[in-house]
């Protein structure tokens, strides 16, 4: 199986090894184990591509996605693998006193950054952020170095995916604020696949029926920074 990932911890990332890593790539992995499917083969790309690479035959399964009716039409979904809420990145301090997305909409001169196609656009948007005031990038690391350079004033993504990344450079001048549940709910996300494989998408359901929430799928989830209770959330 060929599984294109980006660079994005917790869920997926390139250890000090040259190995692929994460929550997300660790589950991959062993469902392709469980499966006996011969090959596990991890592709970076960047999030644009992920769908259109589906489509095209690049890979067979991407890193987890939120799901949503519009990524529906062009791809199937597995079972929902983690349930997760929103955060913004911003500089040590909070500064600009940031509490979510709607702070933002109020502070007149603020900028906002988005990964491209990522639902967070769409999200800030409804929060009251003018279009004018979004900036997008290609990657994480771009968002967050334009961040900490104060290019923009915060960066919109999941809550667990800055974490991850400030994990990983503990000296870097950011932090997370949590987005209030009344500004977004929790969201699931799944692994995509092509559309006309219900197949491949039913043995992997199955195996994910039994591996999440399972002694294995907790010790490991609780390497990367996730307790029970986000687990728990999602079961």
């Amino acid at each position: 199986m060929t599984f294109a990932f980006l660079q994005e911890p917790p869920f997926c990332f390139t250890d000090a090894s040259g190995e692929v890593a994460g929550c997300d790539t660790e589950l991959a992995r062993k469902v392709c184990q469980v499966l006996g499917l011969k090959t596990f083969s991890p592709v970076e790309t960047e999030f644009a591509r992920l769908l259109p690479g589906l489509a095209s035959g690049e890979w067979d399964m991407t890193t987890g996605l939120f799901i949503s009716d519009e990524r529906r039409r062009s791809v199937d979904f597995t079972r929902p693998i983690w349930v997760l809420q929103d955060g913004l990145l911003v500089a040590k301090g909070n500064p600009r006193e940031f509490r979510g997305y709607r702070s933002v909409a109020r502070d007149g001169t603020a900028l906002i950054g988005v990964i491209s196609g990522q639902v967070q656009h769409q999200t800030a948007l409804q929060n009251g952020i003018a279009p004018e005031r979004i900036r997008i990038f290609a990657t994480q690391a771009g968002a967050a170095d334009a961040v900490a350079a104060g290019a923009v004033h915060a960066y919109a993504s999941v809550a667990m995916a800055h974490r991850g990344y400030l994990t990983r450079r503990p000296n870097t001048p950011l932090e997370v604020i949590d987005v209030p549940a009344d500004e977004k709910q929790p969201a699931a996300g799944a692994f995509a696949l092509a559309k006309n494989n219900a197949v491949l998408r039913q043995r992997i359901d199955s195996c994910l029926g039994d591996l999440l929430g399972s002694a294995w799928h907790r010790e490991m989830m609780r390497r990367y920074g996730f307790s029970d209770a986000d687990i728990d959330r999602l079961l």
